[in-house]
């Protein structure tokens, strides 16, 4: 079913890779007008020329930048917050910079872009849909070596639903989408971080794979068509909700 979102604005963060990309795309296939962000303007320039899609350098832990974002995209019907970064740490391990970048990044981005778009979103009276990337790693089910990380995703599962429950009567939704392993950039990098220790890549991409329940990692377009049904109105009675998926990895 074409136009799932058409006559919808959307904003997302983190769109010039990985699952932001793909839900770029995705929203502008169904209809969407989409203001994709990132502040690697080299990938995020392939989006360039897409119907749809109008790309814009932002830097997620620039305050300023976000709220001159906000005031040039005025107000938009789907916010997706994408922006993160997987730390690989444990309580002992993990350092005071890791903590603050990750938090910074991971959280406070979302805080920021969402308090900045929100009031315009109000203001327009068509309710809207906030989506933020929280994540089925210790957030949902306890990973190993994912400590930072996991207290970050867990902090986006509050802050969702403190929003849905302040703006439900505004018809604004807020939402988060915890994903398994999906095969990303970021992933690749994870994936190249541990072949040491896996005694190869093909290894340590075996690890990641033999994790999970159904033996494949999933894909960013998985995930972007549920980012497309949590901005539709087939969702409109769906919200503060941390939706799994996973492959059963949680099961």
């Amino acid at each position: 079913m074409a136009g799932r979102l058409q006559g919808k604005r959307a904003f997302v963060t983190a769109a010039a890779q990985g699952i932001g990309r793909a839900t770029a795309l995705a929203f502008a296939a169904e209809g969407a007008t989409v203001t994709a962000t990132d502040v690697n303007e080299a990938r995020l320039g392939e989006l360039a020329g897409v119907p749809g899609i109008t790309t814009a350098r932002l830097d997620v832990l620039d305050a300023r930048a976000i709220a001159a974002a906000a005031e040039a995209a005025g107000a938009v019907d789907i916010l997706f917050n994408c922006a993160g970064f997987v730390h690989q740490n444990t309580i002992e391990t993990c350092t005071e910079e890791e903590w603050d970048f990750a938090f910074a990044l991971n959280v406070k981005s979302a805080f920021r872009m969402t308090q900045a778009l929100l009031p315009a979103m109000v203001k327009a009276g068509r309710g809207g849909s906030i989506i933020v990337m929280s994540s089925a790693a210790s957030s949902i089910k306890g990973a190993p070596n994912r400590f930072v990380y996991g207290v970050t995703k867990a902090a986006l599962i509050g802050m969702v639903r403190s929003i849905a429950s302040d703006y439900v009567k505004q018809r604004i939704r807020a939402n988060a989408i915890c994903p398994g392993t999906v095969e990303t950039p970021s992933l690749q990098d994870r994936i190249a971080a541990n072949a040491a220790q896996a005694g190869s890549v093909e290894a340590s991409r075996a690890a990641f794979i033999a994790r999970q329940a159904m033996g494949r990692l999933g894909t960013a377009e998985e995930i972007a068509s549920l980012a497309v049904y949590l901005g539709s109105d087939e969702s409109g009675f769906v919200t503060g909700q941390s939706i799994v998926i996973d492959g059963g990895w949680t099961l």
